[in-house]
């Protein structure tokens, strides 16, 4: 059995100012930054540690790898996330200004990925992880958008990620099963002191 934890990166400079990503490459954040040094802590033992290439996802991943003393980090393009098209870079109140009702309707922009393409192209990288290391336990750490068409392929209801929270995963038998979502950090614990 393959053991993987998807978990979404630390807060980047984009989710703190409400700006939808897609696979524009903004960096943390220094709560992000923060975040990941207390997610390390919960993570667990862990043999592998493999990231998206986005600099948010490859950040968290190295923090937590140095934190632990897991490395080196893999890095994984095909975990990065969800193509936006137009909307990358664009807040809820700018997408509602030009595309009205869109969001509404859950209507997507024509750059936008599908789902079915997310997908398997994430669904990729995961059996490529499972085939070279099986049997391993790994942090897998990816984007909010991968794991929401991995949870909707198993047939999981939408319901919103917080940064630094995880999904697991599990190969068994030519099958992955859907594990439980995992909280790596307290929310309300974590604050950025205040800069003088």
């Amino acid at each position: 059995m393959t053991h993987l934890l998807l978990c979404r990166h630390g807060q980047s400079t984009w989710n703190a100012a409400g700006r939808w990503q897609g696979q524009a490459d903004p960096p943390l954040s220094d709560l992000g930054r923060l975040q990941a040094q207390h997610a390390a802590k919960a993570v667990g033992a862990v043999d592998l540690i493999v990231a998206s290439d986005l600099e948010r996802a490859r950040d968290t991943a190295l923090i937590i790898a140095e934190a632990i003393g897991v490395g080196p980090v893999v890095i994984e393009p095909d975990l990065r996330e969800r193509d936006a098209g137009e909307w990358s870079g664009l807040t809820r109140e700018e997408i509602e200004a030009e595309w009205p009702g869109y969001l509404e309707r859950r209507d997507r922009p024509p750059g936008w990925e599908p789902q079915d393409v997310l997908h398997r192209r994430a669904m990729g990288a995961l059996d490529r992880i499972h085939a070279e290391y099986e049997g391993a336990t790994v942090l897998v750490v990816t984007h909010g958008g991968v794991i929401y068409a991995i949870e909707e392929h198993h047939g999981e209801p939408w319901s919103r990620i917080g940064n630094l929270q995880a999904r697991e995963l599990r190969y068994v038998d030519g099958t992955t099963r859907l594990g439980e979502r995992v909280e790596l950090i307290d929310h309300d614990e974590i604050t950025v002191p205040d800069q003088l």
